[in-house]
């Protein structure tokens, strides 16, 4: 099984169910009180910047980048990201973020945040937000907010509330 094929591609609006089965599997009813998915209610994410990851036909992981603003600042919000738990561990939720920060840098989008865990979004680039420079619209431990430069310097005098951005699609 450690030699299994994975294909990462644009989600589809026809992805929309099966990745609403995958996240309610693994994040359950309570992922709706949880800031991260309160700032998500009602802004669209990005199908352009959207990825699935697929074994066959099986889908076992995906991820979202949706438009925000921090400040006056365009921004990206990525999540959820989710595997399914047996395929854990191999690689794919790091394949997927960096296929998704790759689009996003391509289509000249600057900065992306996220509500994780430092250790393991580190490795796609992840860096604690200063504190204080940014405040979600609920509560969110300030360790866990983290923040991608896609460009050098893009976070540089960025500040704010951090809000949806219902014009930002792209």
């Amino acid at each position: 099984m450690s030699d299994l094929s994975v294909t990462i591609r644009h989600e589809t609006a026809r992805d929309a169910d099966a990745i609403e089965r995958l996240n309610e599997r693994t994040f359950g009813p309570g992922r709706y009180a949880k800031t991260a998915y309160r700032l998500r209610e009602g802004a669209a994410h990005s199908l352009a910047l959207s990825f699935t990851a697929r074994i066959g036909t099986l889908l076992v992981g995906s991820v979202r980048l949706t438009p925000i603003r921090v400040g006056g600042t365009p921004a990206l919000l990525l999540g959820p990201l989710t595997v399914e738990p047996p395929f854990r561990a191999r690689g794919i939720g790091l394949s997927l973020i960096k296929r998704a920060l790759d689009e996003a840098r391509d289509k000249g989008h600057r900065l992306v945040v996220l509500v994780g865990d430092e250790p393991y979004y580190a490795r796609a680039g992840f860096k604690p937000m200063p504190k204080g420079r940014a405040k979600m619209p609920g509560p969110v431990d300030p360790e866990r907010l983290l923040v991608a430069e896609l460009v050098q310097g893009a976070f540089d005098g960025v500040s704010g509330p951090i809000r949806p951005d219902y014009d930002g699609v792209s």
